[in-house]
């Protein structure tokens, strides 16, 4: 279970705070976060997986506190990180990525058992270089495998439909539906789309840096989509 407890961030020059004393405990299997762009998501996916340090306030994670820990530290807790624009890397190939995330040696049967479970074809790419050949689509259905290959308690994903097409999206969509029966742990994921804050346990809305409202679709999604007359507006991009 993760818990962040009076979590606040300035920039460096002390004159913008981003995040406002945030508390937010997530123990189900699967938690969006999302609200207006600006609003604070981004920082707070990055202060949970250690790449920025809060100005104040505690992480707890699995009642361990984390919260001066480093990415790599907190990786080796239980945590995984995935970025909006995966990195690639010349001359390594998928099969070496999905090896190193796993931490033990795979056999090419399982390397390519957990290809097909974010619906990629292992024939075709169990062997190709994660390089410019590969579509936004495919890098981030190949960082997913990465991250099914650690297995860690805590996955964090920051807006994971960034910059792919329709084919891709609903390809992805059906992958967070398959992680979301095989996970044993929980998935933060930061979002504006409508069909990834359905399938979700918890929807939370953040603007400003603070929590504006939590708890499922049926009481947040009016409030994401400004019905009654109450709420921000409009905050969900392109429903795709």
């Amino acid at each position: 279970m993760l818990e962040l407890k009076n979590i606040s961030y300035l920039v460096e020059d002390g004159n913008k705070e981003i995040i406002k004393d945030i508390n937010l405990t997530v123990k189900e299997r699967f938690v969006a976060i999302t609200g207006p762009n600006g609003g604070g998501k981004s920082t707070l996916a990055k202060i949970i997986a250690g790449i920025i340090t809060p100005t104040s306030g505690t992480i707890l994670f699995d009642g361990r506190d984390i919260t001066d820990m480093s990415i790599t530290e907190r990786a080796n807790a239980g945590i995984s990180f995935a970025f909006q624009q995966p990195v690639r890397f010349k001359g390594i190939t998928v099969k070496d990525l999905i090896m190193l995330a796993s931490g033990k040696k795979l056999s090419m049967s399982e390397a390519c058992e957990i290809l097909s479970e974010v619906g990629l074809c292992a024939r075709d790419y169990i062997g190709r270089e994660v390089n410019d050949s590969l579509s936004g689509g495919e890098l981030k259905r190949i960082e997913i495998a990465m991250i099914l290959a650690r297995g860690t308690k805590l996955s964090v994903f920051d807006e994971p439909e960034a910059g792919i097409d329709l084919w891709s999206f609903n390809s992805l969509i059906k992958v967070f539906e398959n992680m979301y029966e095989k996970i044993n742990g929980s998935i933060v994921i930061i979002s504006h789309q409508e069909r990834i804050l359905d399938i979700a346990d918890r929807i939370v809305l953040i603007a400003d840096g603070r929590i504006k409202a939590e708890g499922g679709k049926e009481e947040i999604m009016p409030l994401i989509l400004g019905e009654g007359g109450s709420g921000p507006c409009n905050i969900l991009k392109d429903k795709m």
